[in-house]
């Protein structure tokens, strides 16, 4: 029997980290999978090379990819004629989905290579056409949140709900809490997060607001220790940032760090609160039972355009899993120090107000498969299944 090719692509450390959980998942049901794309580390980590690196393709916002257009375009085309070259038995593209769907299509144009996105465009959000402009390219769809796929399908893919790779990731013990505190010399200070972002754009534009929405809360709570875990990409640009900031900020800097990931995992755990821009992380911090308030802002033009085809007043994944909005939010116009200062005072120094995130994090880690088979795996299957191949 031949080996099963597949080309994959992620365009960020989130699709980077789906990708690595899904090859762990395919590798688990065949023995006979060859993988070849564009990656991160953690995909790496599974025997494939990147035919570029992968944080050339994280620019997020209309405004922000603009001036880097001429590069992106090439790197598209770089990657449908090496995937159309190499004649894989799928293509998988994960999340990016700009860059994403145009290789799809590309892809489709050149072959009858069959196409899986994994991770459902959020047509339930905003601009829900994007369904049946993607169903043009796309064969088969994996979908994060159980309440995906009729929108899909409706759309003319298939889809199945495999769950969200978040529920599957171990959450750091008291004993390793402990040695963090220790080890970083918080000792029994509160902790808190801050996370502005894992792209470059996003740290420049949020680390200052963040930086200055801290300044209040040390003032009134000196003994509050900030704790900013880097990504890789951003680490440098990350470092830069918190000179300025108060409180001594420790950066957990993965380029300097051999254990940063641990580290980062004992944070997430140890953390009383934390201040986050919008995205994936905010369900790393559910899985921790953290309580938040995320933050975040764009270019004046992406805000404008992006902000009135929103079907939906929450962009927090908690909130909108739990059907209730217990996260604070700040974006565009109102991320602001002072109001997000004032929500961080208020979810250190309330304890009903912390209890009545921790529950809708419990509620939305249940649904989103906690408990069951491990979201990669259950990738791996719908990935099988479509394809028609083999699988335990």
């Amino acid at each position: 029997m031949a080996a099963l090719k597949l080309f994959l692509l992620a365009g960020e450390p989130s699709g980077d980290k789906l990708g690595g959980a899904l090859m762990a998942g395919l590798k688990t049901l065949r023995q006979d999978v060859e993988f070849m794309g564009v990656s991160g580390p953690e995909m790496q980590a599974h025997s494939m090379e990147s035919l570029f690196p992968m944080e050339e393709l994280s620019v997020m916002g209309i405004a922000e990819v603009l001036p880097k257009y001429p590069e992106l375009r090439r790197r598209l085309h770089q990657t449908a004629e090496a995937c159309l070259a190499w004649q894989p038995d799928a293509l998988i593209t994960i999340d990016s989905p700009d860059f994403s769907l145009r290789l799809a299509r590309l892809v489709k144009e050149g072959s009858d290579i069959p196409t899986i996105h994994y991770v459902a465009p959020s047509v339930w959000a905003w601009r829900p056409g994007r369904a049946e402009k993607m169903a043009r390219q796309i064969d088969h769809v994996l979908a994060l949140l159980p309440f995906e796929p009729p929108y899909m399908q409706e759309a003319g893919m298939t889809c199945d709900f495999v769950g969200h790779p978040v529920v599957a990731e171990s959450v750091a013990t008291h004993e390793e809490q402990a040695k963090f505190r220790a080890d970083s010399g918080v000792g029994d200070d509160p902790i808190i997060l801050v996370l502005p972002g894992s792209r470059r754009n996003e740290v420049a534009r949020l680390a200052p607001i963040f930086g200055e929405a801290l300044r209040p809360v040390l003032a009134k709570m000196p003994d509050v220790r900030p704790v900013v875990p880097a990504v890789h990409a951003v680490a440098g640009e990350v470092q830069d940032a918190v000179r300025n900031w108060p409180g001594a900020p420790i950066v957990i800097d993965p380029r300097a760090t051999p254990d940063a990931e641990q580290q980062k995992r004992s944070a997430f755990a140890a953390a009383d609160a934390a201040l986050a821009a919008s995205g994936t992380v905010s369900l790393e911090l559910a899985a921790n039972a953290t309580p938040m308030v995320i933050a975040y802002d764009m270019n004046w033009l992406s805000w404008q355009i992006m902000s009135r085809m929103a079907k939906i007043d929450t962009v927090t994944l908690v909130n909108l899993v739990a059907e209730e909005k217990v996260v604070p939010e700040f974006l565009g116009p109102a991320c602001k120090p002072t109001e997000i200062s004032k929500a961080l005072l208020a979810i250190l120094n309330d304890a009903d107000a912390r209890q009545a995130q921790i529950t809708a994090m419990s509620e939305t880690m249940a649904k989103l498969g906690k408990g069951g088979e491990a979201p990669g795996l259950r990738a791996a299957r719908s990935v099988l299944n479509h394809l028609g191949a083999p699988n335990p």
